[in-house]
């Protein structure tokens, strides 16, 4: 059984929050309590005796408090070997306190950055002591019990009050993973921090707070995410989200952050993909011209707005099966309507910043890379046509452009009065996906004279830009860059259609 009563513990945290329980029971259990500066006050204050660490080493807490128990009479009553008489003696002949268990709360360095600390006061926040000692008690778990969170610090209690301070060694095995899950995401956050720039091709992620799904991205495989949900979203109302949810709830907000402050917009996804979308002068009639847009894709789909739901808005979504709808708020009556449907799930999207780098397995490994943040703008165009897109076709081209960035490739988008009229997803061949998003155009009776088309890469051939001036369509959105661009920009000038070159490939794969 191996198991430990625990006699001694050295208490230093930086969270006093949840620890009075904690020592209170080991005072109760007559266990001697080592302790530094700020928690040796506060269990002092409780009434409690407290033995300074510093009466142990015979040395003060120097270069401001910098180094307190950094010294062998701490590490030595920590590492020692109880089965290995060596240990036992060595820390006889140097009066060495045995210590049996530990308890650490490191300074919080990710909140300090999180804060917009200057860079002085993060550095201060990176924890040396509290660091080591959690690495030596968890190495030490034969012996010694590491309790290295306030967030361990129930499940701790728990154990004192059932066991009276008697551990098992699965019990010490147990917090030490604990240990060393905590020291190994506070590196990773530091490393981060210090990287933030890329100056090392080195790939670190630590996400302690993993969620289990229901399931993947099918019932028979397992899911999980690891991200902080709650501060992207505030949950209303509905189920519990699932695996294929959340990805099209990525997809459903990187695609509205294109249009953050703009007028009233509104998008249906499915499978990552926008089937609907409209920018219109009310959130009512965008939600009705994006609906229109495909109103067969939209069952089960997933809604966004960038901006206020209303009553109206709300009376037309609720006519509608609809897994999700985001938004950045909801009006009350709306909020009354859309929580008609038990299992429908409504989010505020939070003002939170996204992630600067993409990260998807591949192989054996990973592929890492930059977020596209490139969003192509009035600016960035160049009409490299005789005909040049009137101010109508220029806005209609950027709204295309920024639908367009945000579907899977090959894609083509075409768009006629800030409407999607269809999108051609996910095709091998730049001709499908046109032929596909013309088909489908057609099917929901879009008139397409006068539409735009975008694509996310250049054109090797003449032959898209012929289909879509045979449809109707006026004026083209591409990056250029083919060894072939004349020919479809000879093919346009003879035939009066508009192209602009962006010299942006929106990839998206």
């Amino acid at each position: 059984m191996n198991d430990k009563t625990i006699s001694s513990a050295l208490i230093s945290v930086f969270s006093k929050d949840g620890l009075a329980p904690i020592v209170k029971k080991l005072n109760d259990l007559n266990v001697t309590i080592y302790s530094t500066g700020g928690t040796e006050k506060f269990i002092k204050d409780l009434g409690i005796d407290v033995v300074p660490v510093e009466d142990v080493t015979s040395y003060p807490s120097i270069l401001g408090g910098r180094v307190k128990t950094l010294h062998p009479k701490v590490f030595g009553g920590i590492l020692n070997r109880q089965n290995i008489d060596s240990d036992v003696a060595e820390l006889a002949e140097f009066e060495i306190p045995q210590i049996d268990l530990v308890i650490v709360d490191l300074y919080p360095f990710e909140k300090t950055v999180a804060s917009g600390a200057s860079n002085q006061d993060i550095i201060e926040k990176i924890d040396i002591g509290g660091i080591s000692l959690i690495r030596a008690a968890a190495k030490n778990y034969a012996d010694v019990t590491c309790v290295s969170s306030v967030e361990d610090y129930e499940e701790f209690l728990e154990l004192l009050e059932t066991k009276n301070a008697v551990t098992s060694e699965e019990d010490r095995k147990h917090f030490a993973a604990n240990a060393f899950n905590v020291s190994s995401h506070y590196d990773t956050a530091i490393f981060n921090y210090f990287n933030k720039n890329h100056d090392q091709a080195a790939l670190k992620i630590s996400e302690s707070n993993g969620k289990v799904l229901r399931y993947g991205e099918n019932p028979h495989q397992r899911g999980y995410f690891f991200g902080d949900f709650d501060a992207m979203f505030t949950k209303l109302h509905g189920k519990e989200l699932s695996y294929n949810n959340l990805l099209d709830v990525d997809a459903a907000v990187n695609l509205i952050y294109e249009f953050k402050n703009e007028a009233p917009t509104f998008a249906i996804l499915k499978h990552n993909n926008a089937c609907g979308f409209a920018q219109r002068e009310s959130v009512h009639q965008a939600y009705v011209d994006a609906l229109a847009g495909d109103p067969v894709s939209a069952f089960g789909g997933i809604l966004i707005s960038n901006t206020e739901i209303d009553k109206a808005t709300a009376e037309e979504i609720h006519k509608l099966f609809c897994e999700v709808v985001i938004a950045p708020s909801f009006s009350d009556d709306a909020l009354a309507i859309l929580k008609g449907k038990k299992n429908r799930i409504l989010l505020i999207l939070n003002d939170v910043e996204l992630p600067q780098t993409t990260v998807r397995t591949c192989l054996n490994g990973a592929l890492v890379q930059d977020r596209d943040n490139k969003t192509d703008q009035l600016e960035d165009l160049k009409t490299v046509t005789n005909t040049s897109p009137n101010q109508k076709e220029l806005e209609d081209l950027i709204f295309a452009s920024k639908i367009c960035k945000h579907t899977k490739s090959n894609t083509i988008v075409l768009a006629k009065n800030k409407q999607l009229c269809a999108s051609g997803t996910g095709q091998t061949s730049r001709v499908d996906a046109l032929n596909q998003a013309i088909h489908k155009a057609k099917s929901f009776n879009f008139d397409l004279k006068g539409a735009v088309m975008a694509s996310d890469a250049f054109f090797p051939f003449p032959d898209c830009v012929e289909i879509a001036d045979n449809a109707g369509i006026t004026a083209v959105i591409q990056p250029g860059g083919s060894i072939k661009d004349e020919l479809s920009i000879n093919y346009c000038n003879e035939n009066n259609v508009a192209m602009v070159f962006t010299g942006t490939r929106h990839f998206k794969h």
